[in-house]
């Protein structure tokens, strides 16, 4: 039976954590991945995420400080092997995924992958014309820099084998992170693929995430990160 760990790394989200966790545990507890636990890796947030996330059934980590999107992901995957999960999935908790997308890439999980990321460029039906420049430009970069070619490099709906859990790790903390995480698995040969989700787009969803501004300064980042490699090899 698998064992599996569902984390959540939020910043600021009291308005919509309680619900990202109730409907995760109910997806789940009707499903035969029964054997799970939501995590919630609260990034240093100044409103109740940490309280409205433990109240609603997750069990929290929290960091002191705001430390990036990246890095709250590390600390839950980290979790997540340390404790002995066979696999993990993360997710917004701007209530963006849907549970049962989550459940879907679990299940195709059973296919042989070891990172599995759902896109919302597949089908990309609701999302605003600007959010789809911004997520394909940086695919695209991510294609040059590191040739990985996916749709959606910056989906924060992923699943990992037991083997990305044990092997995969990244040194960007930002959103960055997205594309360097790709470039790691690529690097330790995980078998990746990306499958089709529907994203639940509100008022408060589409002003969260990165902006297409903040698209410059990732690409400075790995840019850097990648020619600082390319000299070290």
């Amino acid at each position: 039976m698998k064992k599996l760990c569902i984390i959540v790394p939020a910043y600021n989200e009291d308005t919509t954590i309680s619900k990202v966790v109730v409907d995760l545990i109910k997806v789940f507890k009707n499903s035969r991945f029964n054997d799970f636990q939501v995590v919630v890796v609260d990034d240093g947030s100044k409103d109740d995420t940490s309280a409205k996330a433990a109240k609603a059934g997750a069990y929290v980590i929290s960091h002191i400080l705001n430390m990036g999107t990246g890095s709250a992901t590390a600390t839950g995957l980290s979790y997540a092997q340390q404790n002995g999960y066979t696999l993990a999935a993360t997710l917004d908790a701007d209530g963006q995924h849907d549970p049962k997308d989550v459940l879907s890439g679990i299940e195709l999980m059973e296919k042989g992958y070891d990172l599995l990321i759902g896109s919302r460029l597949i089908d990309n039906q609701g999302m605003s014309k600007v959010k789809i420049l911004g997520n394909k430009g940086l695919s695209y970069i991510t294609y040059i820099l590191f040739g990985i070619n996916v749709t959606d490099s910056q989906s924060g709906l992923r699943v990992f084998s037991q083997r990305a859990l044990n092997e995969l790790t990244w040194k960007t903390s930002g959103y960055e992170f997205c594309s360097e995480m790709l470039w790691r698995a690529k690097q330790l040969g995980l078998n990746i693929n990306e499958f089709p989700i529907h994203v639940i787009y509100t008022d408060y969803s589409k002003q969260k995430g990165q902006n297409n501004w903040n698209a410059f300064n990732i690409v400075k980042v790995l840019l850097k990160r990648r020619i600082v490699e390319l000299f070290s090899e």
